[in-house]
């Protein structure tokens, strides 16, 4: 697949909220969807309430859905949840996982001592990067990734210009902006994102779905 028929397929669902269609079906930390097609894997950040939902969850979960997150989130999770930390490799049916550390170096919000997470992702030939809640953080340097989701909202996470230096330190082929547009942050944030990288990092900046 290339990375434009890759582009084509995902889709942002508002928030930090994306879903990749491919062999198989990914969500992303589902908050305020309207339903979808059934999830093959659903990847949950961490336990705050916009990005685990049990309700969202619900509306996308079929028998043989799995579920990947931390330990605080899976108390509120029922079904085949895979619990892990930031370190675990794990494979699921053919799809590569990373499990990396999302984390506040300068707020309080997601401390590093709560283990949440982010995720490296691959999934036909593709290596997707959702960086969870977090500001930037040392372990982003080294990254592998096609297609990096970055929160750009700032309050909670890294703000735009903070989130362009992530991207220039993890160089992804592409990054799309995440995080604005419900809680916290405007389109306007992921503009201004998008224009600290042009010439370096090529930004899509998605419509909700």
């Amino acid at each position: 697949m290339t990375l434009d028929q890759a582009l084509e397929k995902i889709h942002w669902l508002g928030h930090d909220a994306f879903r990749v269609d491919g062999s198989k079906t990914l969500y992303f930390d589902p908050y305020e969807i309207s339903g979808g097609p059934p999830a093959d894997v659903i990847f949950i950040s961490h336990e705050h309430f916009d990005h685990c939902s049990p309700k969202d969850v619900g509306k996308i979960q079929k028998s043989g859905t799995i579920i990947v997150t931390d330990a605080a989130s899976a108390k509120k999770l029922s079904g085949d949840v895979r619990v892990v930390k930031a370190g675990d490799r794990l494979d699921i049916d053919g799809i590569a996982v990373q499990v990396v550390p999302a984390y506040n170096t300068n707020k309080k919000f997601h401390p590093k001592a709560a283990g949440m997470l982010a995720f490296v992702v691959t999934l036909d030939g593709i290596t997707y990067y959702h960086a969870g809640d977090t500001d930037y953080i040392p372990e982003m340097k080294g990254l592998q990734v096609d297609v990096a989701f970055l929160p750009v909202s700032g309050t909670y996470v890294m703000d735009a210009k903070e989130a362009a230096e992530a991207a220039k330190a993890i160089a992804p082929k592409i990054a799309i902006p995440m995080h604005y547009g419900a809680i916290v942050g405007s389109v306007d944030d992921a503009r201004r994102f998008q224009k600290a990288l042009e010439g370096v990092v090529r930004v899509v900046i998605l419509s909700k779905e």
